[in-house]
């Protein structure tokens, strides 16, 4: 395995061998996410789409967590203004993920909440080991799910499971998680970098133009955010988000997302 850290990339990298890409996020002790991590989750995936040698790709956070989410302590700081641009970057990096034109696998640790479990959901499969804690816990903050999270977290588990995990904020476990259709492979939680490297592995003697085809098919016919980008759509969600935000600052909430 190589790894091929883009010049300037600080908490991201990518470690590539075999035909697998294994997109790392690196950020201690709980992998949050700035306006920085997310333009190198962009930039990773934007680089594991186009190399020839890559046919699968492993999303990680290591063996101890996913992540815990957004950097709640950074998006205080931020203006109204601002934090419409971090809207657009975080959206930037999800539909990225998303956009990989191959095979994508989330190999979920320790916890994946808020931000977290959209970046998990932009991925094709997820494995998830079976001590791992979820949660769309925005609005313990606050706030609302953003970068398409609420689109894709519907998508997955129904209107009325997404509106109660959103309103809730609760956390939920492995199987509960695997149980509403957010977790396709539930293991051991030392198993679970190895059982997405089984899965990813199954795809590196596909055909590669075949692979990507397929996968952009059931996008769209599952009316999936990256086949149907509606630039309305996404505008409203970051309006949504904006004005909530600009709320929030007014009234900051104790808990985080």
């Amino acid at each position: 395995m190589a790894a091929l850290t883009a010049p300037g990339s600080e908490f991201v990298s990518v470690v590539a061998g075999d035909g697998l890409a294994t997109l790392v996020m690196s950020r201690p002790p709980a992998n949050t996410m700035t306006r920085q991590v997310y333009r190198e989750i962009a930039a990773a995936a934007d680089e594991v789409a186009g190399r020839d040698d890559v046919a699968a790709v492993i999303l990680f956070g290591g063996h101890e967590i996913f992540s815990a989410g957004d950097d709640m302590p950074e998006l205080r700081t931020l203006t109204v203004p601002e934090a419409d641009t971090a809207a657009r970057v975080r959206r930037a990096a999800i539909d990225a993920v998303a956009a990989i034109p191959k095979p994508t696998v989330a190999a979920v640790t320790g916890y994946a909440l808020g931000a977290g479990l959209t970046l998990a959901l932009a991925a094709d499969w997820r494995v998830s080991g079976d001590n791992v804690k979820f949660g769309a816990t925005e609005i313990l903050a606050g706030l609302i799910p953003g970068g398409g999270g609420m689109d894709r977290l519907t998508r997955a588990v129904g209107a009325s499971r997404a509106k109660e995990l959103v309103f809730s904020g609760r956390f939920f476990d492995a199987r509960e998680a695997s149980e509403l259709g957010l977790v396709d492979e539930m293991v051991a939680p030392d198993d679970v970098y190895e059982a997405a490297v089984a899965w990813a592995g199954r795809f590196l003697g596909a055909p590669a133009h075949a692979l990507a085809a397929a996968k952009a098919g059931i996008n769209a016919a599952c009316g999936d955010l990256v086949e149907l980008p509606s630039a309305e759509r996404v505008a409203a969600e970051r309006r949504r988000y904006v004005e909530v935000f600009a709320a929030a600052a007014q009234n900051p909430a104790p808990g985080g997302g």
